[in-house]
């Protein structure tokens, strides 16, 4: 349970980080999304989840990087 706690507090560092240090930029990039169509937005989800998911695997199944 710790180690969830944990990589939620990281997740929202991550977050939160490029609003912290780029806001105006953050801003435009928010605008580019917003003009984007729906069947985009899946596909970069999508690809988000699957390299998640990629890297969860190697690192927790193989030697790689221990």
């Amino acid at each position: 349970m710790k180690l969830l706690f944990t990589l939620i507090g990281l997740i929202f560092i991550l977050e939160g980080l490029p609003y912290l240090t780029f806001p105006e930029a953050m801003q435009t990039w928010l605008r580019q999304l917003m003009e984007m169509r729906p069947a985009q937005l899946r596909m970069i989800g999508l690809l988000a989840v699957g390299i998640g998911l990629l890297i969860c695997f190697v690192t927790l199944r193989t030697n790689l990087f221990f």
